[in-house]
């Protein structure tokens, strides 16, 4: 019988953000999670995928150890505390050594997780992880392209598969992947040699859409030396830079079965693709300020260009309000804004029992930063009050046929689907989404015009990285904020 341990911490951390992820913002019903409950979590993504395929193999035996999900602030929240990463990764260690021998370990990670004190926890984990259960257990991680990592996991780890596309189609698949990788090295048909390259560039998440070149161009060629090499796996970590990380940025890794010259000639193949291409990567999407933006919407509507998506890729909060302004300043119509994150709304109108229908008039919005703008007024009707998903959500009617949805914390919506109106009553859908939107939107042919903002400032989600207050990441060994060469 093999046993492997599955494991769960995976955040997307914004630490420029005043709201530091709590202990207790990873506890609400079904978090933490262990046993089944872990394993028939997000069964559509990475973990679905490891736990499909690790069970299709007879004389495996997946342990669910005690993880949190993602906590419910989503990725709107800054730096995990030391308390909170400690207790769970505590707790987590202590359990791998009550219940081991382990011959395996997956762990379900992002890479961009920010945690106050720790460098890099992704790496941590695996160091700690490792001194549990030995040299003889492997090691796997499935990953996030937005990851920050260099080869410190790899140092702990055996092997790590990360996402390829993005949107992220492909999680599940790599989750199957890591699984079945793992299990072959468990029976000694797979010996993981694994190189790692960083490469000096430093890229806004907007700009790394993997539908157009040339961030497609860069998948392709790893998926080239993937098809021709039997048996040779690469990673391209697109680095996500609203960490202030030290490991942030591009990276390479590429994975080979005993053969390590192969895993180097790849990976510094596709680096250097990369280098090549530093501007053309820093030259892929258009993004109007939030004015003009709104400007352009109106008359894309008046052109019969609808619907239109007004895709607001900057607010790491997800209380921006600066759309919200500019459709009641531009008298813009049949709007729906999904959504603003606005707990404290959302709380009051509970408290009234207010119901659909009923009259509001107050302030929403704003608040949370100076990125979110100030709060603003908003006179109508209650569209409809839903719980979902432990959740309260708030839809708020006003001007000439606009609705403003509410959620408790950021919520990135990627599919009109998920919207819970009709969504033919709008011609104009102004959502918080970086590129994750057009899964939904663009992708399935949905929107006839998509219009990236930002507001006017170079504020959280800025495509200025060097307005950003970085401690730890030295803007200067980056392209293209320094003379940066590589090798």
């Amino acid at each position: 019988m093999i046993r492997i341990a599955v494991l769960n911490f995976a955040h997307e951390t914004v630490t420029f953000l005043p709201n530091d992820t709590t202990y207790d913002d990873f506890i609400y019903q079904g978090s933490p999670a262990r046993g089944e409950a872990l394993l028939s979590w997000e069964p559509r993504s990475y973990m679905g995928g490891f736990v499909k395929l690790a069970r299709e193999h007879d004389g495996v035996e997946l342990v669910g150890i005690e993880s949190p999900l993602w906590p419910k602030t989503g990725t709107g929240s800054g730096w995990i505390t030391t308390e909170a990463y400690e207790t769970f990764l505590g707790r987590m260690i202590a359990e791998l050594k009550a219940g081991g021998p382990w011959d395996g370990v997956y762990l379900a990670l992002h890479g961009a997780m920010g945690v106050r004190g720790v460098p890099r926890p992704e790496a941590d984990i695996a160091r700690r992880v490792r001194e549990v259960v030995g040299r003889r257990a492997f090691i796997v991680g499935t990953f996030d392209p937005h990851g920050n990592e260099d080869e410190e996991f790899l140092a702990a780890a055996d092997m790590a598969f990360c996402v390829k596309y993005f949107p992220h189609y492909d999680a599940y698949l790599q989750g199957e992947r890591a699984a079945r990788m793992l299990i072959r090295a468990i029976r000694g048909d797979y010996r993981p040699a694994t190189v790692t390259v960083k490469v000096p560039i430093l890229t806004a998440t907007v700009l790394q859409w993997t539908g157009a070149s040339p961030w497609m161009d860069l998948v392709q060629r790893a998926l080239i030396w993937e098809a021709r090499e039997p048996d040779l796996y690469i990673n391209v970590f697109f680095g996500f830079p609203f960490a202030d990380v030290p490991d942030v940025g591009l990276t390479i890794e590429a994975t080979s079965n005993g053969k390590p010259e192969l895993a180097r000639k790849a990976a510094d193949d596709i680096a250097h693709w990369a280098w090549r291409h530093r501007k053309a990567l820093l030259d892929t999407a258009k993004v109007h300020p939030v004015p003009g933006g709104v400007t352009l919407a109106k008359e894309a509507v008046a052109r019969g260009d609808w619907p239109v998506v007004l895709a607001d890729h900057s607010d790491r909060s997800g209380s921006a309000t600066w759309i919200l302004q500019q459709v009641i300043e531009q008298e813009l119509s049949d709007v729906l804004i999904a959504t603003i994150a606005d707990r404290e709304t959302i709380e009051a109108v509970r408290a009234k029992g207010l119901k659909a229908g009923d009259a509001f008039d107050g302030e929403v919005g704003g608040r949370a930063d100076v990125s979110a703008g100030a709060p603003v007024r908003v006179t109508g009707t209650i569209a409809g009050v839903v719980e979902a998903g432990g959740k309260l959500w708030v839809g708020i009617s006003f001007g000439r046929g606009n609705v403003v949805l509410l959620s408790e914390y950021l919520t990135q919506i990627m599919d009109p689907a998920e919207l819970g109106f009709p969504v033919e009553r709008f011609k104009v859908f102004a959502i918080k989404s970086r590129v994750h939107f057009r899964r939904g939107f663009d992708d399935s042919g949905f929107a006839k015009t998509i219009l990236l903002v930002e507001p006017i400032e170079p504020f959280l989600g800025t495509v200025r990285l060097d307005a950003l207050p970085y401690e730890n990441v030295d803007l200067k060994k980056f392209y293209p904020y320094g003379d940066v060469s590589f090798p």
